[in-house]
């Protein structure tokens, strides 16, 4: 590798990363492919407790993705088996275990949406179940992988540290969970592991087990936690503040128009290829184009150029508080009238606006909800869908109401 593209590739995959290990750990990598002439491999193993992917999710994807367009082959690994005893990382408590079939369901909904990031063709990408090895090993080899490391150094790691001083349970099989990630490294002969910041410590434990088993061991890369929408917590679905890589392009379009000002070049380092130095300069002077900028890079990136025009269009109509021209319609079933007539309570269950009734009438409560413009204030109010109205919740969310045809 000339020295040119060595320096292009360092740059590229130092952009977004947060700690390497070794420090000089990816330039000897690159150095030692380049003379064995094989491509790295590269790992990255994912916990399907969850099946739904956002921009958070995808900030390690995106670094993976920037290894295979060097050349290197991506090994993604489903921890379909490892998430059967759940990760304790950042936890004060122990995780819930899932189903292995559970965890299997959600591991291919996850490489489905992985697919939006990463390079699929089959040189380039190899995705495995850990499943494949853990599943049969046996006692006698579970305990050599335990003799590798002792309770001591898994004390070091901090969520175990505070758990074991504040008197909180620690479960034996939660120690099992970074040996078996570890033990993950070796049947795959990883040369680099990713990983969020969170991960660091699964990630040397790699190291120190692929040791033990006679292996190189690999070198451990961490990206940052992307915060949410809200700034104050990490991204996350349950907290309601995540930009989702399946997000139709007007959502992921307003989504991106509400990052705070003093996250939007995080974001836009962490999310996109723009240049960060050029958005610097519009940001400090028209705040809300390098949001327009940044926007048309994430909508462009996930969903093409074809869906950008529209979803900043929709976005310019409903922030100068028009209607978007294609809302959807959501038909109310017979058996919810009662003299052709639905209540507003369940019409926004039957729109999506509330998973509840009760939800719904805290939007009510917090006056979230409108009926052709004007704001719902009674929860009792009953909505006729003949007259085809326009229901509305917050700003950008918009249904006509109709009845279902008998």
């Amino acid at each position: 590798m000339v020295a040119d593209s060595m320096e292009n590739a360092l740059a590229l995959l130092a952009r977004g990363a947060d700690q390497v290990v070794p420090e000089d750990g990816i330039t000897e990598a690159l150095k030692r492919a380049e003379q064995e002439g094989r491509p790295l491999r590269v790992k990255l193993g994912v916990d399907p407790s969850s099946s739904d992917l956002h921009v958070g999710h995808a900030v390690v994807l995106r670094k993976m993705r920037q290894f295979q367009d060097l050349g290197h082959t991506a090994v993604l690994i489903v921890g379909d088996f490892t998430a059967t005893i759940g990760d304790p990382s950042g936890r004060n408590k122990t995780r819930p275990a899932l189903t292995l079939e559970e965890t299997r369901q959600n591991g291919q909904t996850y490489v489905d949406q992985a697919s939006l990031v990463l390079d699929t063709d089959p040189s380039k990408l190899e995705i495995r179940h850990n499943s494949e090895w853990l599943a049969d090993l046996g006692f006698g080899a579970l305990v050599r992988l335990a003799s590798t490391y002792t309770v001591a150094r898994m004390l070091e790691r901090d969520d175990f540290t505070k758990r074991y001083q504040q008197g909180v349970p620690i479960s034996v099989h939660e120690f099992l969970y970074p040996l078996a990630q570890a033990y993950d490294s070796v049947a795959v002969e990883a040369d680099v592991e990713l990983g969020g910041t969170d991960q660091l410590f699964n990630l040397l434990v790699g190291r120190d087990v692929q040791r033990a088993y006679g292996q190189a061991p690999q070198i451990a890369l961490t990206t940052p936690l992307l915060e949410g929408l809200d700034g104050r917590e990490k991204m996350s679905k349950s907290l309601g503040n995540t930009i989702g890589l399946t997000d139709r392009p007007a959502e992921m379009f307003k989504k991106a128009m509400q990052v705070r000002d003093d996250l939007l070049l995080r974001y836009a380092e962490l999310c996109t290829p723009v240049d960060l130095v050029e958005l610097g300069g519009v940001l400090a002077s028209d705040p809300v184009e390098a949001h327009r900028r940044f926007a048309r890079a994430l909508v462009t990136l996930y969903h093409g150029d074809a869906d950008l025009d529209e979803a900043e269009q929709r976005y310019d109509e409903v922030a100068k508080g028009g209607i978007p021209d294609d809302i959807p319609v959501v038909m109310v079933p017979h058996a919810d009238l009662d003299a052709g007539m639905v209540g507003v309570l369940r019409l926004a269950v039957l729109a999506g606006f509330a998973s509840s009734n009760g939800e719904a009438r805290r939007l009510i409560q917090n006056r979230g909800l409108r009926l052709n413009g004007e704001v719902v204030e009674d929860p009792k109010a009953q909505v006729n869908p003949a007259d085809r109205p326009i229901f509305q919740r917050g700003r950008d969310r918009f249904v006509r109401v109709q009845a279902s045809e008998a």
